[in-house]
């Protein structure tokens, strides 16, 4: 077995290389999918050093395109390896490199955003949540245009323990654009702190691992790319429903430059906004006078707790929305306005 963080000495046979299969197959990045393909073997195989000991995984890789992250994760000796390519164009680079490890890759044509993978690998992988992190890894180099979603999808799956962390705590080891994974690693404080440092870091260990400059990609994207390793945490930092935490975390940031009762007050009807802002505050013992990106996530844990009570108070307040009511008043004002021409008239 290889020794943690050291790719196998099992290797794959002599075969054309990613800029030979891209030849080969006349594949183009498609520009509307944010497609980069990665070439250089040395940093595939970098990343997948970053994402462990891999001999006798079990690895789901999201977003394969040419396969060069597929070479290096089949030659660290995984047990096998499912691959989810949207993109047709690469199913025969992929089925080539399936040929040339029988019985290691799984190729699949579908949406990571939707594809099932809790029914990808055996049910005797799963290990208690409490335990270490179960025999299965998610390693993918993906598309700006759904890394996002993809990961918020992710930290929600974490939070109902379900979807690829229905085997326990799975481990991932993915890309983003570095300004991205800057926010997903950002500490309280930084300019980078977002929305999404609190929904990952409430929820994972988040390391930023490496930084690949932009020109080793084909073509060569505007930005740098972040390899950012995350690990789900046995106990969340804030122990609330994660739709609960996204609205508080959301409705707070929508307003960074602004003082934090100022998007926390989006979180109540405006007839009660300025009292059930104050009180929130008041009962989570939070400065008002803070910036979004001073807020700790104790300070998010107080705040979520807090407005879970006035949610339970108020079984109607969780489903307001502030936007919904601005536009019911634009609509009311609107036809006031027609009213007023028809009757002129």
């Amino acid at each position: 077995m290889a020794a943690p963080g050291k790719l196998s000495t099992c290797r794959l046979p002599p075969l054309p290389t990613i800029r030979e299969i891209i030849k080969l197959f006349r594949l183009q990045a498609t520009k509307q999918l944010s497609q980069n393909f990665l070439l250089d073997l040395r940093l595939t195989d970098k990343i997948v050093r970053k994402a462990g000991n891999l001999a006798n995984a079990y690895v789901y890789e999201v977003g394969p395109g040419p396969g060069g992250i597929t070479r290096s994760i089949l030659n660290a000796d995984v047990a096998e390896l499912l691959v989810v390519e949207k993109d047709t164009r690469f199913i025969p680079g992929l089925q080539m490199l399936s040929e040339a490890a029988p019985g290691k890759l799984r190729i699949v044509h579908g949406d990571v955003l939707t594809f099932k993978v809790e029914k990808a690998f055996s049910e005797s992988l799963k290990r208690p949540w409490e335990d270490d992190p179960p025999n299965v890894h998610i390693i993918g180099n993906l598309p700006f245009s759904v890394s996002t979603p993809l990961i918020i999808k992710w930290l929600e799956n974490i939070s109902c323990r379900d979807g690829p962390f229905i085997y326990g705590r799975t481990q991932m080891t993915l890309t983003f654009q570095k300004e991205v994974a800057e926010r997903l690693t950002a500490n309280t404080g930084s300019k980078q702190r977002s929305r999404l440092s609190v929904m990952a870091q409430y929820l994972c260990n988040v390391r930023h691992i490496f930084t690949i400059p932009g020109r080793a990609f084909v073509p060569k994207p505007e930005v740098d790319v972040g390899v950012v390793h995350f690990t789900p945490l046995i106990q969340p930092k804030i122990e609330q429903p994660f739709k609960l935490v996204e609205k508080v975390v959301q409705n707070v940031f929508q307003f960074r430059r602004k003082y934090c009762h100022r998007g926390l007050g989006m979180l109540f009807p405006e007839a009660e906004r300025l009292e059930n802002t104050g009180r929130l505050l008041e009962l989570a013992d939070i400065d008002p006078t803070l910036r979004p990106r001073q807020l700790s996530i104790s300070h998010f844990k107080s705040l979520c707790e807090v407005y879970r009570r006035m949610c339970d108070e108020d079984p109607q307040l969780f489903a307001y929305n502030f936007r919904e009511e601005l536009r019911q008043r634009k609509i009311k004002k609107k036809e006031k306005q027609d009213d007023a021409k028809s009757y002129r008239l």
